[in-house]
């Protein structure tokens, strides 16, 4: 019979046990409280008149100046274009992002033979260790109006060359797919996972009953893997207006504005390029304020539905 101690988490016999995980958990702690926990304090600037070589001292000491950033954001003509390309860059990555490792997971996870799963799985998993500058650069040389392997192929079917980047109609579909293409790989070693934990009893079973492989899928495989995708979705609603401010950086310019600014890529040019850093804290609060209502009301709406839920 387990003693008071031991039941209880944070005894010293507890600790003691634990030392040794206690002990890799320090360096994850230590990189949270110091990158995301830390710069925390800087969202006061949102609130003051930052003086630009002041030190961090000056955080605390420039004139309070209340809601003015946010009032001057919301006033400005880029505002709605702001949100809107944010918005829609994460929207249509998650539509079209999101079920894809699931499909994949699925498909990897019928296939029988062994080594041929764990090569497509290798080659699929390669392109999101592929740096974003260089996915960029491979970007720009294949859709090049001059000597893009696309465009070339565009010219030999009798069409003319097209500037895929310098036009604005074409940079959602660039992103979206480069994005999903980049990550679907890797995003299905979870589904994977899920996949090979149902228990092998139950495949046995629907063989019994006679079931197909399209039955198995939908009457066992995905309600099996529901928690699963839940939370997983959740947690990309989580990021649904924080996009990619590397690849989208990398592959704008001023041409496609209209369609390519987000939120995050004029809050580094407010704050980097002009110095205008009060302005540029206040845009990413309420960026993060939007982010944080979406995942709680999310997450409240699973919990009521599906009873599975983050927190």
């Amino acid at each position: 019979m387990q003693s008071k101690e031991d039941t209880q988490f944070f005894s010293k016999k507890n600790w003691y046990r634990g030392r040794y995980l206690v002990l890799m958990m320090v360096p994850v702690i230590v990189y949270y409280v110091i990158f995301c926990y830390l710069p925390m304090i800087g969202l006061y600037m949102s609130f003051t008149q930052f003086r630009p070589g002041s030190g961090v001292a000056g955080i605390f000491t420039g004139k309070f100046v209340g809601l003015k950033w946010f009032r001057q954001f919301f006033h400005s003509p880029y505002a709605f274009r702001l949100i809107r390309n944010t918005f829609l860059l994460s929207f249509y990555s998650l539509i079209f992002g999101f079920p894809i490792p699931i499909i994949f997971a699925v498909a990897v996870c019928q296939i029988k033979h062994s080594g041929a799963q764990k090569v497509i799985q290798v080659l699929t998993y390669l392109p999101y260790f592929i740096s974003t500058v260089v996915v960029a650069g491979m970007i720009n040389n294949f859709l090049s109006p001059s000597s893009g392997v696309i465009n070339q192929l565009i010219v030999v079917l009798g069409g003319k060359p097209i500037n895929f980047l310098g036009d604005p109609k074409y940079f959602r579909a660039i992103y979206v797919i480069s994005k999903s293409w980049q990550s679907f790989g890797f995003n299905s070693i979870i589904f994977v996972a899920a996949i090979m934990s149902i228990p092998q009893e139950l495949y046995e079973a629907m063989d019994v009953d006679g079931a197909g492989k399209w039955r198995k899928v939908f009457s066992l495989i995905l309600p099996s893997i529901k928690p699963t995708i839940i939370l997983l979705l959740i947690m990309a609603l989580g990021s649904l207006l924080n996009v990619g401010f590397e690849q989208v950086y990398l592959l704008y310019s001023p041409a496609i504005y209209e369609t390519a600014d987000v939120i995050q890529t004029y809050v580094y040019r407010q704050g980097i390029e002009n110095h205008s850093y009060g302005y540029a804290t206040a845009v990413g609060l309420f960026n993060s304020l939007i982010t944080f209502t979406i995942v709680f009301l999310s997450n409240r709406l699973s919990r009521k539905l599906s009873d599975t839920s983050i927190w």
